[in-house]
């Protein structure tokens, strides 16, 4: 209840009550007076705020740190997040196959629909009034950014670690391919032959099974470099 409270004190009875509002809860599975024309909308507006935001908190940042910042910012993990925090869900108008699916929880539905609620302030209040809206749900994420190195991909991670070593460059491939056409699960493998590591991963995309090969050999040559550092420092003592 306090959450829903939070949402009405944001924009206000006024502003909830409009048709504009409305639509911007509307899935297309509830009519066809639905939000995702606005979710487009929205989606651009987010984006140039959280760009100036960065842009002017950030004079030292490199574009490729900002363009990570940003994509971690306004990617669909992060806005069905504040979707959450704003109870947005309690809001939302779905069809019938939508609810009892539990589209209300669903992390697509939750932040394209927090992008038609941008959209909506933005076509009814203007400018001044989305970018308020917005750096105040986005207060405690832009006060706190992650560090430019946890932002790199795993992959990135770990080849820009191993020629800090002068190990070899990673090699990826794809080890199998199973399921149905339009449900499949991709096996993919990472080798870095040097140091004798080789990993799999496994997910619904060669591209994130990859991710996920690269991320277990990550922590297998972090793991071996903390066990140097503490043989090197049980040696000296």
């Amino acid at each position: 209840m306090e959450k829903s409270i939070k949402l009405v004190d944001l924009l206000g009875h006024k502003h909830m009550s409009s048709d504009c509002f409305v639509q911007a809860l509307t899935h297309r599975s509830f009519g066809s007076k639905h939000n995702e024309r606005m979710e487009f909308l929205g989606d651009s507006v987010l984006g140039l705020v959280i760009t100036n935001a960065l842009y002017f908190k950030m004079p030292k940042a490199t574009e490729g740190y900002l363009s990570r910042l940003r994509a971690s910012l306004v990617n669909e993990n992060t806005l069905a997040e504040i979707a959450n925090e704003l109870s947005l869900g309690d809001f939302l108008r779905l069809g019938a196959g939508e609810l009892k699916s539990g589209g209300f929880r669903r992390k697509s539905i939750l932040s394209d629909t927090l992008e038609a609620v941008i959209a909506s302030v933005y076509l009814e209040k203007g400018t001044d009034a989305t970018k308020e809206f917005v750096l105040r749900i986005y207060t405690d994420r832009l006060e706190n950014l992650p560090s430019e190195d946890s932002l790199k991909d795993p992959k990135s991670r770990l080849q820009e670690f191993l020629q800090s070593r002068g190990h070899e460059i990673p090699q990826y491939n794809l080890v199998s391919t199973t399921g149905d056409a339009h449900r499949q699960v991709f096996t993919a493998e990472c080798i870095i032959s040097d140091i004798e590591i080789h990993t799999k991963g496994i997910a619904g995309s060669r591209r994130k099974a990859e991710q996920q090969a690269a991320q277990n050999a990550y922590e297998i040559v972090m793991k071996r470099e903390a066990d140097k550092k503490q043989q090197k420092k049980e040696t000296t003592q």
